[in-house]
């Protein structure tokens, strides 16, 4: 194995980041301030008009957060694809649903509205999808499905900023919220964080509430107000789901950067779309007329001819210095899902099938050009 393995990911943070902290650090504000304020004001211009975005310490809290503002609890199914991070059914636990697992579809891996209505019951007030690897979920399909079947949407898009579906951004839709992820290694970061967007104002309300320990204030209005900052009163039993200053600043440079390091990374993936076509992959498509792909994520299926499975693959790249990872285990074959709801392989004969050929390549918007050269040449000498 090399000692210098070009990672699979790393953030994409400069001298511009690492000035907008310090001089949040100095101004005093360490927690919830002025520049969360301004993050999300910024954001929600982003997305359009008519929204409103509320910053949280994870992507995680922001879906935990929008179950919970849409009175999601016991006896409650919420259906979710199985293609996700585990984060994305945990939530229905925690609000005390049940979370249905639902099949993707075989090109894009998101989730498959077809699979999705055969699961519905008379229970089911909810679905998540997820647009993984910043492909979007198609839009107008999704609200038919929701309307159809009286569903609220909370969309997890955790690899979807800067991404739209049929012109329209995601999170500027009309689903009851939308959550981004701002994890480290995410399109844009704040090292932890993420934020929720909606357009609706009651459950703006409530998410605010319950994001800071059920307050009926902000802590930020608690010391810029006239009231006496002692002064609060608690009206819910809530959360500690804040994000501070400081990962605000560095996130208000990410979002000056956004579009520059997306069409970054869609370079990168047009380059190896371009190198790999002779190989023995399936490669992930461009994003429709219409749309724009986040890019994410790069992820790479072996075909049958492959000289290696999916594992040796893996293990090769690594050897040659080329790390990689897999998106994602599907949650029915992880112990606390599979035996929780009793879960076996062929209910799920997509995510099962596709989950053994899977491999993410490295792509971040960071990665320079000996880099991406250095992919293209290692990926190409293990599969010829």
């Amino acid at each position: 194995m090399h000692d210098r393995t070009l990672p699979f990911a790393l953030p994409d943070v400069g001298d511009a980041e690492i000035t907008a902290v310090t001089e949040a650090i100095r101004s005093g504000w360490l927690s919830a301030g002025p520049l969360v304020r301004e993050f999300e004001q910024r954001f929600a211009e982003r997305c359009g008009p008519g929204v409103t975005a509320i910053a949280v310490n994870s992507a995680t809290s922001g879906l935990h957060l929008a179950l919970d503002a849409l009175g999601v609890g016991p006896d409650a199914e919420v259906l979710v694809p199985t293609w996700t991070f585990t984060a994305t059914a945990e939530v229905v636990v925690h609000v005390g649903a049940v979370p249905v697992l639902v099949d993707v579809d075989p090109m894009t891996l998101n989730i498959d509205l077809a699979d999705a209505a055969t699961k519905v019951t008379p229970r089911t007030v909810a679905v998540i999808p997820v647009h993984f690897a910043g492909q979007p979920v198609p839009g107008e399909p999704l609200r038919e499905f929701a309307r159809t079947h009286g569903l609220a949407v909370v969309e997890d898009a955790a690899h979807a900023f800067p991404a739209a579906s049929g012109g329209v951004p995601v999170g500027a839709g009309p689903t009851a919220a939308t959550v981004f992820s701002f994890y480290a290694t995410k399109t844009i970061t704040t090292g932890e964080g993420g934020m929720l967007v909606t357009r609706d104002a009651d459950l703006a309300r409530r998410v605010r509430t319950m994001r800071l320990h059920g307050f009926d204030r902000d802590g930020f209005d608690r010391y810029r107000s006239d009231r006496p900052a002692w002064r609060y009163d608690v009206i819910e039993a809530g959360f500690k789901y804040n994000l501070t200053d400081p990962a605000a600043a560095m996130g208000l440079v990410q979002l000056d950067r956004a579009e520059a390091m997306r069409r970054r990374r869609e370079e990168i993936a047009a380059r190896y779309r371009e190198a790999f076509a002779g190989l023995p992959l399936d490669l992930p498509a461009p994003a429709p007329d219409g749309d724009v792909h986040a890019w994410h994520l790069f992820v790479a299926r072996l075909r049958p001819d492959a000289p290696l499975d999916r594992d040796g693959f893996i293990a090769e790249l690594s050897r040659l210095g080329v790390g990689s990872s897999v998106h994602f285990i599907p949650l029915h074959l992880h112990t606390y899902w599979r035996r929780r709801f009793d879960l076996t392989d062929d209910m799920f004969p997509v995510a099962s099938r596709e989950f053994a050929r899977v491999v993410s390549l490295p792509l971040f918007s960071a990665m320079r050009d000996e880099q991406v050269d250095l992919v293209i040449h290692t990926v190409s000498k293990v599969l010829r």
